[in-house]
């Protein structure tokens, strides 16, 4: 009977040494992504690039010699599951840094959490200005671009093409969609609401019923430009009920933040003719002779028979530029990774990008985009080259300056440094 307990406690104890073992050889990072909900094709992208980096990572040695493990938690879109899952993520399962996105009301959810527990946050997809604007906080960094720089670059096209034109917007009421549609007027200078009228759609709940609610009173305004402030597939959604109403016989359509999933679930009929813009897409680094990226492209589409979005490149991009964070500080601890970050140029998938300083943004270039018509779209392989690249901005051009966001700081009452939110 003794020999028996004795093996048995010789086992429990071998196991608590083994465990103990793998917890200091293993680092884990956490993904907060929407699995489920309007941006779950954006999620799916994130989620097989993180897997994909870390698969590579994990092969060439780990991070300082630790082996790397993602742990999932899906956002469904909604900020309350977020701030659940990011705690749940550092608290329990003891992660280094969280990132992920899609909807901005979560990333700024996700951020705020991260901060309660000085933990680093990467957004991946989240694209208005509250994320690093009036939002922004010392463990916060964004690796996509934002609704002004999107707006910059969209309204220097536009204003080249659709000059004294009338515009209509419909617009997804929520962080993003508010603050895109409001840089969007700013830029194109179409801030008068009488002349360039504009309708909010719920969310993250829309129904059908909603979009055609709004397109009625878009067709109602007659404008030469539409203007859809909608992601996902919310956008989808609305620009298939748009083409059947007629809209672009006499109308242009833009989408001010467009990704390859939208324009799949839209259609290559639909989606011809669309503008845009995004900081990525699979085409670029073909067309510039960005190495890493045409092999991160290759590696994606063999291994899931499709081309990576914007999402997918963000996620890839923010887990190797973690790892070399850390690795330059030579520690995990948050805020040596922090200050290694803060100014560093980088380049991976495209040209040079830079997280600034002083607010935490990646400065890059900015594309728009004109969806290919659909004999073009189907010839591909995949039946995925929707865009045509038909201008771009520098970062420096794009992204608003100092004095800019110490402006918005200041009008939100907020620090014009970046530091620890206070809790509530």
């Amino acid at each position: 009977m003794r020999t028996w307990l004795n093996r048995l406690l010789l086992t429990f104890l071998i196991a608590l040494q083994v465990g103990s073992l793998y917890a200091q050889e293993t680092v884990a990072l956490g993904l907060n992504y929407p699995e489920t909900g309007p941006y779950l094709v954006q999620g799916l992208d994130q989620l097989r690039a993180a897997e994909m980096a870390i698969e590579e990572i994990n092969a060439s040695g780990g991070i300082l010699g630790h082996q790397v493990d993602l742990v999932r938690k899906d956002s469904r879109s909604e900020p309350d599951r977020t701030r659940a899952n990011v705690a749940e993520l550092i608290e329990t399962y003891r992660v280094k840094m969280v990132f992920g996105g899609s909807s901005s009301a979560v990333a700024i959810a996700a951020g705020e959490e991260c901060a309660k527990h000085q933990t680093l946050f990467f957004a991946t997809l989240s694209y208005s200005t509250e994320t690093t604007g009036e939002a922004a906080n010392k463990y916060v960094f964004r690796e996509c671009s934002d609704s002004h720089a999107s707006a910059s670059a969209m309204a220097e096209y536009m204003r080249g093409h659709f000059s004294g034109k009338t515009y209509f917007y419909i617009t997804a009421d929520y962080t993003w969609g508010r603050t895109t549609e409001a840089a969007m007027r700013a830029y194109t200078m179409t801030e008068d609401t009488e002349s360039h009228k504009g309708v909010k759609t719920p969310f993250p709940d829309a129904t059908d019923s909603d979009f055609r609610k709004a397109l009625q009173l878009a067709e109602l305004a007659d404008p030469d430009v539409l203007v859809l402030v909608l992601f996902g597939a919310n956008m989808s959604t609305a620009i298939r009920i748009a083409d059947d109403m007629g809209f672009k016989d006499d109308c242009q359509i833009v989408v001010p933040n467009l990704t390859i999933g939208m324009a799949e679930l839209g259609g290559a009929e639909v989606m011809q003719g669309v503008i845009g813009t995004l900081p990525w897409t699979w085409k670029l680094p073909y067309e510039h002779n960005f190495p890493r990226g045409v092999g991160f492209v290759e590696t994606f589409s063999e291994r899931y028979g499709r081309y990576p979005s914007t999402a997918g490149a963000s996620a890839y991009t923010i887990v190797y530029e973690y790892k070399a964070a850390v690795e330059r500080a030579g520690s995990f601890d948050t805020e040596a990774v922090i200050s290694e970050l803060e100014g560093h140029t980088y380049t991976l998938l495209k040209d040079r990008q830079t997280w600034r300083a002083w607010d935490h943004q990646s400065v890059q270039t900015v594309y728009v985009v004109k969806c290919n018509p659909p004999d073009i779209v189907n010839a591909d392989k995949y039946n995925l080259d929707f865009f045509e690249i038909i201008s771009s901005q520098s970062g420096t051009q794009a992204f608003i300056d100092r004095n800019e966001w110490n402006a918005v700081r200041k009008s939100a009452g907020k620090p014009t440094k970046l530091q620890v939110p206070p809790r509530p």
